[in-house]
């Protein structure tokens, strides 16, 4: 296969919020650096589907739909079923199981099996299901990006779980995941996004290291940039809460705002949808920090963009991070980041007190402490949040992201005896 030979990339997601949630960012941002470097790329996506580039062609997998907005979670009636992959959703959502990546994946072998002529590659995100194998068994050369095991996840639900019932049904939950390590353990190549997403890989799913690859998300300095004309707000701190999960740590970043607000005017504003009846919206009750917390969900990047000039410091107040792009969106932006050390936060972040201010995961007292110091000393954060600038500009992009991924698509379709056939069979 000539090495400059533009390729034509299948990219699955089987769920692609496109504003918040890491995947679907994955996705729209990948697909376009792709096409800008001259390869073909068509995403095939299950709701909410992701907001691509006009230039990327988009093919809807739709789905039951089980956890859309505004009723999450809802119970399908059988004449909804249109094929045998809504029974196979249906099924396995009555079990207590999240069903998506596995009915995802089905629909998927489906929509391509009799495509390969089209397709040089598969390039899976995340959804490790038994169609993804079936593809590879089938002939297709299949990447898998896995940013973190999501068995992670699982270990930390279950650590916080508060009762026999809620351990059952997380548990019950996260059943899917024993799927996705049967699946990466048989996959040729992974690719994920950081060294330490790398090791949880290799210890969870049983990946050999070397068929496991680094190649760390990107994000737009451009886009994310400082917006110097924009004043920031005394006291307000900016979170991302893209999911209510005990991995994100966003109880104990509330804790640290009620123990702040003691003392001073501090004030949060969390990228996300709040849900009636979760932990957070329990918590905020708990706390009385309702007229001092404001979600904000639905905006335009630029609003984004804006929401984080106008904050003294961003926060990830994560357990784990896989690698974790609101961090590095928030250093684009010239905003002071705290971060605990959870997962791969200081890979991605720093050094604390340099590029960052780091604290220890799971504590809201060292987190209060930390944003206590760093909102007394204006001159500290103006340095800090410059820094994280810096080290974002000089380590991340998109399009480095794209590069370093047409390296591993190249290198898979070297290992696939039947990459050659499939170049000569097709005409460009």
């Amino acid at each position: 296969m000539s090495a400059d030979r533009p390729l034509r990339v299948a990219l699955l997601t089987y769920r692609g919020k496109p504003h918040v949630g890491g995947q679907g960012v994955y996705v729209r941002q990948l697909s376009r650096a792709l096409v800008e470097l001259g390869h073909h790329v068509e995403v095939l996506g299950g709701p909410p589907y992701p907001e691509l580039d006009p230039r990327v062609p988009l093919t809807r997998l739709p789905s039951l739909d089980i956890w859309s907005e505004p009723h999450p979670m809802r119970k399908p009636r059988l004449w909804e079923w249109k094929d045998w992959t809504d029974a196979v959703e249906h099924l396995s959502f009555d079990t207590g199981n999240f069903s998506e990546p596995h009915a995802f994946s089905w629909r998927a072998w489906r929509a391509l099996r009799h495509r390969r002529h089209e397709f040089d590659l598969v390039h899976d995100n995340q959804t490790l299901g038994w169609g993804i194998l079936a593809l590879h068994r089938a002939g297709w050369p299949v990447l898998e990006t896995i940013h973190h095991p999501i068995t992670v996840d699982r270990r930390l639900e279950l650590e916080h779980a508060r009762t026999l019932r809620e351990r059952i049904g997380k548990r019950r939950w996260y059943a899917f995941t024993r799927m996705q390590t049967r699946v990466a353990r048989r996959l040729p190549r992974v690719m994920t996004v950081s060294a330490s997403s790398r090791d949880d890989i290799h210890r969870d799913h049983r990946v050999p290291l070397d068929r496991i690859h680094v190649v760390p998300v990107g994000v737009d300095p451009e886009v994310f940039s400082p917006r110097p004309a924009i004043a920031r707000v005394p006291g307000r701190l900016i979170t991302t809460a893209s999911a209510d999960v005990a991995m994100k740590g966003l109880r104990f970043l509330l804790e640290a705002v009620a123990k702040l607000r003691t003392e001073r005017h501090v004030e949060l504003t969390i990228i996300g949808r709040p849900k009636p009846d979760s932990a957070a919206s329990r918590t905020l009750s708990e706390l009385g920090l309702d007229e001092v917390v404001t979600f904000v969900s639905g905006v335009p990047e630029e609003r984004i963009v804006e929401l984080y000039a106008e904050a003294e410091l961003a926060v990830v107040p994560s357990l784990y991070e896989g690698f974790s792009l609101p961090a590095i969106e928030a250093m684009s932006c010239g905003v002071p980041l705290v971060a605990t050390t959870g997962g791969a936060l200081p890979e991605v972040a720093g050094t604390h007190g340099e590029t960052c201010f780091l604290t220890r995961p799971g504590d809201s007292e060292a987190l209060a402490s930390v944003l206590r110091d760093a909102l007394d000393d204006p001159a500290w954060r103006d340095r800090v949040g410059a820094a994280g600038r810096r080290r974002v500009i000089e380590q991340w992009s998109w399009r480095h992201t794209a590069e370093r991924t047409v390296e591993q698509y190249r290198a898979l379709l070297a290992e696939h005896p039947g990459a050659a056939t499939a170049e000569r069979s097709v005409p460009c």
